[in-house]
């Protein structure tokens, strides 16, 4: 099965009776696996998670740590980025030349890299000497 169809099949059970707006995402891990999350809603709207933290949370909790691609559909006239958060968290589990390619159920894609996704994301060397280091 393809990123793309993982994230288009997964996105079908998404919990979005809110905003009815439902999001799937796929990541391939480095082993090869993928991954799967979809949004999930709360009626306090900050208490939901979007479909990539979802997807993200199933490839650490698989003991997994590093994303090598990633897909997002929607249902959207046009390509639907992920969101500062998810953007943020993408850069924690990828290097900046991961592609991102985003897609809507209709057809149109785009294809970007987590860096130009996130210029200037803030990473383990702004935490500075001693904070966070293997050794």
């Amino acid at each position: 099965m393809s990123l793309l169809d993982a994230a288009r099949d997964v996105r079908e059970n998404a919990y979005a009776p809110y905003s009815h707006f439902k999001v799937g995402a796929a990541v391939r891990a480095a082993s090869g696996t993928v991954y799967v999350g979809c949004n999930v809603e709360n009626v306090a709207y900050p208490e939901g998670t979007c479909a990539e933290a979802g997807a993200i949370a199933a490839m650490v909790a698989a003991g997994e740590t590093e994303i090598i691609e990633v897909c997002v559909i929607a249902d959207s006239p046009t390509p639907v980025t992920p969101c500062g958060g998810c953007r943020q968290k993408l850069a924690e589990f990828s290097r900046g030349e991961v592609t991102v390619r985003m897609a809507t159920v209709d057809g149109p894609e785009q294809v970007v890299t987590v860096a130009d996704l996130l210029p200037g994301a803030f990473g383990l060397g702004h935490l500075g000497q001693g904070h966070g280091e293997k050794g």
